[in-house]
């Protein structure tokens, strides 16, 4: 089975939490406090496997959670960083944030990784808490939670050359004429249900790497019949090999075919049109193919070449191959997104958390509410069973701006105030 998109869940390790741990050996006077840090947590990594053709084991597992660092210990020892939980995907998956639609990576090259989630800091333990002014601090933090989100995974198959066309108008016959491919082939639409890939080489020893799709039909960007399913895997095509039916045994004017198929493509992504397009006339063993021909060029005008081959009869292939090789080497790759940093193994995607520090709005109970990446991230952080703990999220809070905030949106003494499942009072 090929599945090309599928949703999943992703989460890093939370660190582990610092301990609040002193001294008591024997003839140790003053020992002070001895309490370690936790560990990192582990990151979601996502790493290419050249075995992989598509992405169905995602099918069966949508839940992948790094394993969290370990606690903090006495003495000072610091917890033991988890392991990293590496993902293994197929060459070609693009990586994208469910809410955002921000692209997270495009994994394209065998062994190429990529940090999806990263695991949180370990907390730290109360000696590194220990001022002159307080050198026996009961204060840890707990560990901080690691990234958490449901993500896209799009497979996009890695070919140079894409066939594209109407249902039934010889793709799959040309795909197993000029490689060793062996796609289903049968007189009637929609024979081909997955993009089939095939290795061509031409006679002067040039190869390259061609995509048999499932036909397309005029709504297809819309998700009219199959088609719609496999749009995006021209995306990464160099060049496209549109085929057109020019016997007309279909009842369809070879024109009108041409048309609605570019029209197809530019709907779908206007950057398809940037790609270079070989015309290829198919079926010309076949009668009123040359008077088809003859209007069609007509039509498309002398400046678009056409190359009328017969997939069956491998009447005009070898000029065909010799011209898709020749302008293979002269296209340049297309890329699909902007690429923020790029190293030899790892191409990753700018994927910051920009939202404001805190925000405040209101329930229907009159109950003020925060919420924010960094507020929450501190109140996880935060160990409440210690008067020291509660103590330095006030004072957090105070130096974000939030007590100010409050009282700017008309907060009293004694008013309720929410963060996440947990209410406080709020105090002048």
């Amino acid at each position: 089975m090929f599945v090309d998109h599928v949703k999943i869940y992703i989460k890093g390790g939370d660190g582990g939490d610092g301990m609040v741990a002193f001294r008591r050996e024997k003839y140790v006077p003053m020992g002070g406090p001895a309490g370690g840090d936790g560990g990192n947590g582990g990151n979601v990594v996502f790493e290419v496997d050249e075995g992989l053709r598509t992405l169905m084991d995602f099918r069966y597992k949508r839940h992948f959670k790094a394993t969290r660092g370990e606690h903090g210990m006495s003495k000072g020892m610091h917890g033991k960083k988890a392991e990293d939980l590496v993902v293994k995907v197929p060459p070609g998956t693009v990586v994208m944030d469910e809410e955002t639609e921000v692209v997270i990576a495009d994994l394209v090259e065998h062994g190429q990784r990529a940090v999806i989630a990263r695991g949180g800091r370990g907390g730290r333990g109360n000696c590194r808490f220990a001022t002159p002014a307080n050198p026996a601090p009961e204060l840890a933090e707990k560990g901080e939670p690691g990234q958490e989100f449901n993500v896209v995974l799009e497979l996009k198959v890695l070919a140079d050359v894409g066939l594209v066309g109407f249902p039934s108008v010889g793709k799959s016959t040309l795909l197993s004429v000029v490689s060793a491919a062996k796609p289903k082939i049968g007189a009637y639409h929609f024979t081909t249900i997955v993009p089939n890939l095939g290795m061509v080489e031409t006679e002067d020893g040039r190869s390259f790497a061609m995509a048999d799709l499932p036909g397309l039909i005029e709504g297809a960007h819309e998700g009219v019949g199959l088609g719609h399913q496999f749009l995006r895997h021209i995306e990464r095509t160099r060049v496209i090999v549109h085929m057109i039916d020019m016997s007309g045994m279909e009842g369809r004017a070879p024109y009108e075919d041409y048309v609605t198929i570019n029209n197809e493509l530019e709907q779908y992504n206007l950057r398809l049109t940037e790609r270079p397009q070989i015309i290829v006339a198919n079926k010309m063993d076949m009668p009123d193919a040359e008077e088809n021909l003859k209007q069609f060029r007509e039509k498309v005008g002398a400046s678009i070449k056409v190359f009328p081959v017969s997939a069956v009869s491998r009447q005009g292939l070898k000029e065909l191959l010799f011209e898709v090789a020749d302008l293979l080497e002269v296209t340049p790759e297309f890329t699909l997104h902007d690429v923020v940093e790029e190293s030899d193994a790892t191409v990753m995607y700018k994927h910051e958390n920009t939202s404001e520090d805190f925000d405040i709005t209101r329930d229907d109970d009159g109950a003020f509410v925060l919420s924010g990446y960094t507020i929450e991230r501190l109140f996880k952080m935060t160990d409440f069973s210690r008067e020291d703990g509660v103590r330095r999220f006030a004072r957090q809070l105070r130096s974000l701006g939030v007590d100010e905030a409050l009282r700017e949106r008309g907060a009293e003494h004694g008013d309720t105030v929410r963060l996440l499942e947990f209410e406080f009072e709020f105090f002048e």
